[in-house]
């Protein structure tokens, strides 16, 4: 009877976002990390079982990152700066950690630069974390699993 290696699994919280070669971690959430292709059916005359698919275009959603307000300005200006039309484009990667702290996996994204901003939302009676978020267009992504 064979027996499998258990599989190494990351935990969803287990991450930290690197800019330009620089952990900028602290975000608790992550989002937009997708890539849909999208197809058109060509159906060919005599053929009605089934059409052909044509690629026409993929398409990667922006990345939203989120995390509690601190004292750094960093993703403030980084935005600031492209609403004065001065555009600074970079790199990043998003890491997935395994329960020893290693690296599983990680999502580089490309040419990337802030196109929103958004401040928390304050409510004196509620005890909530105050959350900023960034949220950044890119030039695609890719996946780099570690063995």
């Amino acid at each position: 009877m064979k027996t499998t290696k258990p599989h190494n699994v990351g935990g969803a919280f287990r991450f930290v976002v690197e800019l330009d070669g620089l952990i900028v971690g602290g975000f608790s959430e992550v989002t937009g990390m997708k890539s849909e292709t999208e197809v058109k059916p060509l159906w060919e005359g005599g053929v009605n079982s089934h059409p052909h698919y044509m690629i026409e275009r993929t398409k990667t959603p922006n990345i939203v990152l989120k995390r509690g307000i601190t004292t750094s300005s960093e993703l403030w200006e980084w935005y600031d700066s492209v609403t004065q039309g001065k555009i600074k484009r970079k790199n990043g990667s998003i890491i997935l950690h395994n329960q020893a702290g290693t690296e599983m996996c990680r999502w580089n994204f490309f040419s990337a630069f802030p196109v929103k901003w958004n401040g928390p939302d304050l409510n004196a009676t509620s005890g909530n974390v105050a959350i900023e978020s960034i949220e950044l267009v890119h030039e695609g992504l890719k996946t780099i699993f570690k063995k």
